[in-house]
């Protein structure tokens, strides 16, 4: 009789397979972890300490986010301050001008009306009808024009000299320049002999360095008895 082939009869079971790769995956990565984590232990490096570092890093992060966000509106603030400084600025010296102006206008007023009020008391035979200063004929040349009529019935001829000079500054000194500096010694008075009125319109220069104020007329009478009648005009000149 033949002898019959052994049958061997072998369990599989793939679901303990993966099971027994996935605990042994599972062992290598934990052991990986421990091993980094050994590793870092072994040169120093200490977690918590590095997440204590980490949280004040982002303190001061947040501390400095802080920081420029309240700079940044700070210097909104203080722009917005400056342009409004800017703007007072300018209205107050708009203002200061307008005022300085009036005060001008209101002296020079004030010393027309003062010359015809000495002029009446010291019963002048002369007064001045009108005084005004125009640009001449080139830079820093100025023409005074001075109109003098007799103060009552003009039934006789009036004579006599009119004396003017010039207030102002050189550089912060005040000075006086009498008409013969202003004229290049050609007229230190202006004579004058009239019944009814007379225009007198001297040229007069006035230098480079001279920053002019006031323009002071003195009208002296040949005449005994008879008091000089003077008139201070503000530094203006007319336009036109």
């Amino acid at each position: 009789m033949a002898d019959r082939p052994q049958v061997v009869i072998r369990t599989y079971g793939p679901a303990r397979a993966w099971v027994v790769g996935a605990v042994l995956a599972i062992v290598a990565a934990l052991s990986g972890y421990l091993l980094f984590e050994y590793g870092r232990a072994s040169a120093g490096y200490d977690r918590l300490a590095a997440m204590g570092d980490e949280g004040r890093l982002k303190k001061q992060i947040r501390e400095r986010d802080d920081s420029i966000r309240t700079l940044r509106r700070e210097a909104a603030s203080l722009e917005a301050y400056r342009a409004g400084q800017t703007e007072e600025r300018a209205e107050v010296a708009r203002t200061i001008g307008e005022l300085q102006a009036e005060v001008a206008r209101q002296a020079q007023e004030l010393a027309f009306y003062k010359g015809i009020v000495v002029a009446d008391a010291n019963e002048a035979e002369i007064k001045i009808q009108q005084l005004r200063v125009s640009a001449g004929s080139a830079e820093r040349r100025f023409v005074v024009r001075l109109t003098l009529v007799q103060a009552d019935r003009p039934d006789n001829v009036v004579s006599g000299n009119v004396v003017m000079s010039l207030d102002g500054l050189r550089g912060k000194a005040p000075v006086t320049l009498k008409l013969a500096a202003l004229t290049g010694g050609a007229d230190a008075e202006l004579p004058f002999s009239f019944r009814y009125f007379e225009n007198l319109n001297p040229e007069i220069v006035i230098p480079n360095d001279f920053q002019p104020e006031r323009l002071n007329v003195e009208i002296r009478s040949s005449r005994r008895g008879v008091s000089p009648v003077t008139q201070t005009l503000l530094w203006t000149v007319e336009t036109g």
